[in-house]
C-alpha cells in the first residue's frame, strides 16, 4: 500500500472541511487509502449530481433525504436507509428531491478528491 494516500485512522466530522462539489452539493472526505475511500455528500433540494462515469466501483447509502438515482439508464427513487451500487465505468447520477446526504464509498480511492 502506498502510504502517500492514507488518511489518519480517525476522522472527526466537525473538524473535516466541506468542499463545494457543484451547485447545491458539498462533500467531506473521510477515511481512505489507495484501495478505498468514503465521502459524505450533502445535497440541497433540486441539486443535480450530473450523469457521469469513472473507473471506480461505487457503493452509496442514503443517510437522509430523497433522491432519484439513475444507473446505466435505469431510474429508481431512493430514500433514507436505501442504497445503490455502481460498477466501474457505468453512467450514473442523481437528482435530490428532498435535502439529504449520501455516503459514497469508492474503490480505488478518488485521487481527484484529494
Amino acid at each position: 500500500m502506498n502510504n502517500e494516500f492514507k488518511s489518519p485512522n480517525f476522522q472527526v466530522g466537525t473538524e473535516l472541511p466541506w468542499e463545494d462539489a457543484s451547485a447545491g452539493i458539498q462533500r467531506q472526505v473521510f477515511g481512505y487509502d489507495d484501495r478505498i475511500m468514503m465521502v459524505k455528500v450533502k445535497f440541497e433540494k433540486g441539486a443535480v449530481g450530473d450523469l457521469h462515469h469513472h473507473h471506480h466501483t461505487q457503493v452509496s447509502y442514503v443517510e437522509s433525504g430523497v433522491f432519484e438515482a439513475t444507473i446505466g439508464g435505469e431510474k429508481q427513487l431512493l430514500k433514507t436507509g436505501d442504497g445503490f451500487f455502481v460498477p466501474s465505468d457505468i453512467v450514473h447520477g442523481c437528482v435530490c428531491l428532498e435535502p439529504g446526504v449520501l455516503l459514497d464509498v469508492f474503490s480505488p480511492h478518488r485521487e481527484d478528491f484529494l
